[in-house]
């Protein structure tokens, strides 16, 4: 009933006034004006994407709203009424933050989570069968229904932790709920899912500000968005008024056009040939040749094979069946360390479990794989090391205070900027991309892009794979198209459209 009335009180209201109003806010710390004047509207029963890249001011703007920044200018009201400064204001007046890093505590239950530092009691003692009912009641407008809330939360899937976080808003009576990447570690059901709740969240009065870096989504489920580029708003429209094209040129300052920089290319001969590769249980039947200065994308659904068919070229993964063959020579006892040694490097679509160590500095993680060449008399050359570490750093335009920061610290771009130096390192003949944009802003993507290109230029084969169709259609020479474990096609660049690789990689044959 509460819901019901809070939906229809959020409606009438909503033609009169918006759920919050953020007024030329200013935000400035040493150095750097991070919000220049940002204004904008979120009505209830209403979801609003906030778009741009790294270093926008989304971060920025969110803390502000979130009390925990002050505003060195502007306003901010909710309902009409101005917002106190600080944490707890914004909590009491309805506002919950769903950050990309849970702030969960695994070690709790999930009714504890939910209600940390709030607890129902009485005379000094926890009631947890109150707890546990009103629990129960937010898990279930999550889609949470079958989970106790006496469970461990660390014991949850992250999918399930994600709308926990969610079901915490809840609990606390939010009316406004942020969600900051809320997708970024997410499987494509498990953001069905989340696609669904926010509906339903939106559909009973909640007013939503959904940042994403994938512009599917933004389409997907805002109604409408706000571009923010270097610290203020620069468009905001309904989604009925914006097209891909529209909010990528607002963000990045270019065109569409520019965006994916393929250019055609002289082929040199063959470098990599796979035939009939299989890694059991995934991977069953793969084979396909790449030139050197080719760029190769590999498309399919989740679970097709993709990553599995280049680990095994690298070595991650044991070759069950077939053979694996580098400029003509066949690869025995193969393992990663001699994959390397063969001219073939490997970058993980999770940078940041497999992909780098993210508590070294910068030098350290270009150097991981040189350090036999980097040596003399068994000791690593601090001097060679750091050059390396330079030299890639302003190849790829890592933007850092020096080799020194630790990797950790640089946005999702720079850190894939820091693989992409480390891999070009060894000289590579193949260099295999797995997922090369995935969670990183549409500038930092453009940039991505262009280096790919440069390494192709250059003479080496690049083999992508990506869930991103435009990625693999903007990008590609060629499209080799994965189901359940084999390549079951390969199409040109110019045959090539998102309806024709679509029905390949769900159906495994052509229309």
């Amino acid at each position: 009933m509460r819901v019901e009335t809070r939906a229809r009180a959020s409606a009438a209201s909503n033609a009169a006034m918006p759920l919050l109003r953020m007024q030329g806010i200013v935000k400035s710390f040493p150095g750097v004006k991070a919000l220049r004047g940002v204004s904008l509207d979120l009505h209830a029963g209403h979801v609003l994407a906030i778009v741009g890249e790294n270093g926008a001011g989304k971060s920025s703007l969110v803390k502000v709203l979130s009390g925990a920044y002050e505003p060195d200018e502007g306003t901010i009201d909710i309902d009409g009424m101005p917002l106190a400064r600080g944490t707890h204001a914004a909590i009491d007046a309805g506002v919950a933050v769903i950050y990309q890093e849970l702030s969960l505590i695994n070690d709790m239950t999930v009714a504890e989570n939910l209600f940390l530092g709030r607890m129902p009691s009485r005379n000094g003692f926890v009631r947890m069968r109150e707890a546990n009912t009103m629990a129960r009641e937010a898990l279930a407008r999550v889609g949470l229904d079958n989970v106790p809330p006496w469970m461990r939360l660390g014991d949850l899937p992250l999918n399930k932790r994600q709308l926990v976080e969610v079901a915490k808003a809840i609990a606390r009576d939010a009316r406004i709920l942020v969600m900051d990447e809320p997708t970024a570690a997410l499987q494509s059901h498990d953001i069905a899912n989340l696609y669904a709740v926010v509906r339903r969240l939106r559909a009973e009065g909640m007013g939503i500000i959904f940042i994403s870096h994938h512009l599917e989504e933004v389409f997907e489920l805002a109604d409408s968005a706000v571009v923010m580029r270097d610290g203020a708003t620069v468009g905001a429209r309904p989604m009925s008024e914006w097209t891909e094209a529209d909010l990528v040129q607002a963000m990045v300052a270019r065109n569409l056009e520019s965006f994916y920089p393929w250019e055609p290319r002289e082929y040199g001969p063959v470098v990599l040939e796979v035939r009939h590769l299989a890694s059991a249980p995934l991977l069953r039947n793969a084979s396909f040749s790449v030139r050197a200065g080719e760029i190769v994308g590999i498309a399919g659904i989740a679970g097709a094979g993709r990553t599995e068919l280049l680990k095994t070229i690298f070595g991650a993964l044991p070759v069950t069946n077939g053979e694996i063959l580098v400029k003509g020579r066949k690869i025995t006892n193969h393992s990663p360390t001699q994959g390397v040694r063969h001219g073939l490097v490997y970058t993980s679509e999770d940078r940041k479990l497999e992909g780098l160590v993210l508590e070294a500095n910068i030098e350290e993680n270009v150097a991981l794989s040189s350090l036999k060449a980097l040596a003399s008399g068994g000791f690593v050359s601090r001097a060679k090391k750091r050059k390396l570490a330079q030299d890639a750093s302003a190849r790829f335009g890592v933007r850092a205070s020096s080799v020194l920061q630790i990797t950790g610290t640089l946005s999702g771009g720079n850190q894939q900027k820091v693989i992409l130096g480390r891999a070009t390192a060894t000289s590579p003949v193949v260099i295999m991309l797995d997922e090369p944009t995935r969670g990183i802003d549409v500038g930092a993507k453009s940039e991505i892009y262009a280096h790919m290109v440069t390494m192709a230029r250059a003479g080496a084969a690049v083999v992508m794979v990506s869930s991103e169709l435009p990625e693999l259609l903007g990008m590609s020479d060629r499209v080799l198209v994965m189901y359940r474990g084999s390549i079951v096609t390969e199409i040109a660049r110019d045959k090539a459209d998102s309806e024709t690789v679509i029905q390949w990689a769900t159906t495994g044959a052509g229309a």
